[in-house]
């Protein structure tokens, strides 16, 4: 779809204008009214079809571009010691950390129990599962999933540090939405919500 029209459409309105306009050519000799009425028919048709297109492509990136501010994330902020993220288009709160320094976006979600990282997230921080802990079940939103668990030496952002931090992995499939969790909000020394806008306040 062009957004305006069907694209399916708008190739046999250009191909009837082209061939009408054909038609008022070959039949000039012998009916020079008629094909007048063809030739401006098919010019007509022609315009149109090309007025169609220039419409849908321009319709197509305004909806591109408000796709783009829609699911935009705002930045998070450094106050003092406070780390400050500000709600995003979608009301959820999202950050941009780094796991054993490779840059990651999550989800910081209150109730999730542990943070959990994607398998290729986790690939690329080096992350493999911890020697003698056995997957298990968690209950997500997609339903119930097996993850295994690993460590992160280091995951973080603004003013956040967190260290050897306990991460869940997905066994059998790859879901590309890392979650920050209670294990890591828990070593805080506060966290809040203000209106749009999580605090988040590290320890000392």
């Amino acid at each position: 779809m062009s957004g305006l029209i069907d694209d399916r459409l708008l190739l046999l309105i250009a191909i009837a204008a082209l061939l009408a306009a054909a038609a008022g050519w070959m039949v000039e000799r012998d009916r020079p009214a008629l094909a007048r009425a063809l030739r401006q028919s098919g010019y007509l048709g022609m315009l149109g079809a090309g007025l169609l297109l220039v419409g849908g492509l321009a319709y197509s990136a305004e909806r591109s571009d408000a796709d783009l501010l829609l699911h935009s994330r705002p930045k998070l902020a450094v106050e003092g010691s406070q780390t400050v993220i500000p709600m995003a288009s979608d009301g959820h709160f999202w950050v941009e950390a780094t796991v054993n320094g490779q840059p990651q976006e999550f989800l910081i979600d209150t109730g999730a129990t542990v943070t959990g990282l994607s398998q290729s997230a986790a690939r690329q921080a080096g992350i493999a599962p911890d020697p003698g802990e056995p997957a298990y079940e968690v209950s997500t939103a997609n339903g119930t999933i097996w993850v295994t668990t690993g460590t992160a030496a280091s995951l973080e952002f603004g003013s956040i540090k967190a260290r050897n931090l306990k991460v869940a992995v997905p066994r059998d499939f790859d879901d590309d939405t890392n979650v920050i969790g209670m294990n890591l909000l828990s070593q805080l020394a506060s966290w809040r919500v203000e209106g749009e806008r999580l605090v988040l306040v590290p320890k000392k």
